[in-house]
């Protein structure tokens, strides 16, 4: 069905629509043989705290952006090209229920739908355009990660050498290696990491690797960090 559709005036529609949506400052999207698969809102772990964002799901790439005025306007556009994007599965916990993560050599981050059925409907669909472009392409999925940013809101102290507590004058940075949230003096040692950056100095890493040991789930949302998902799936191609 997606090949057929590849081409046809409601597909060509829908993806002008969603260009618009972006306006001037985002990039074309209409390229032969590129599909609209889907669109909805999710809720993005950010690194301060939970927010929406619109995603669109093409046969190809995964487009997310910031809501201006839903299905109106959206700005900061964001393309991930799918042949190198695997997903997984997070484990339900309190407030943060239906999520998983979405995983790329340049960045990684954890979303949530609002209901499990959404959640499986999103993940399947990813999967199935992952495959079927791997397929078509003959590439093997990558192997290699950027590591998931621990939000903010989950260290109080630094990770590593547990002694140092943030504050605004003691400010927080993310390890690029393995996303963890450390101190000034534990980051000050960089090396390269070609998937990420070019340049050494660009990217902050721990060394040696934390001491800390963090469980993997997000659970220290407070109370005006609540998710609150309510803009949801709004549209599959049937």
């Amino acid at each position: 069905m997606v090949d057929r559709l590849a081409n046809s005036e409601a597909n060509t529609r829908r993806i002008s629509i969603v260009e618009n949506c972006f306006g001037a400052a985002g990039q074309p999207l209409t390229i032969p043989g590129r599909v609209l698969i889907g669109e909805g809102v999710l809720t993005k772990l950010c690194r301060k705290k939970p927010k929406a964002r619109q995603f669109f799901l093409f046969n190809d790439i995964l487009v997310y952006g910031n809501i201006v005025i839903q299905k109106k306007k959206y700005n900061k556009q964001h393309i991930i090209p799918l042949e190198n994007v695997t997903i997984d599965s997070i484990k339900d916990e309190g407030d943060l229920r239906n999520g998983w993560l979405i995983k790329t050599p340049t960045k990684s981050f954890a979303v949530y739908a609002a209901t499990a059925t959404e959640k499986s409907e999103w993940m399947n669909h990813i999967n199935k355009c992952v495959t079927d472009l791997l397929s078509k392409s003959g590439k093997t999925p990558s192997n290699e990660h950027a590591a998931v940013w621990v939000p903010d809101s989950e260290a109080t102290v630094c990770m590593r050498c547990q002694k140092a507590k943030f504050t605004p004058v003691n400010r927080r940075h993310h390890c690029r290696k393995c996303g963890f949230v450390v101190c000034g003096p534990c980051s000050e040692k960089r090396f390269l990491l070609p998937s990420q950056s070019s340049k050494p100095n660009d990217f902050l890493a721990i060394f040696p690797w934390p001491k800390y040991k963090w469980s993997g789930h997000f659970r220290a949302l407070s109370t005006s960090h609540r998710l609150g998902i309510c803009s949801t799936l709004s549209y599959w191609l049937q």
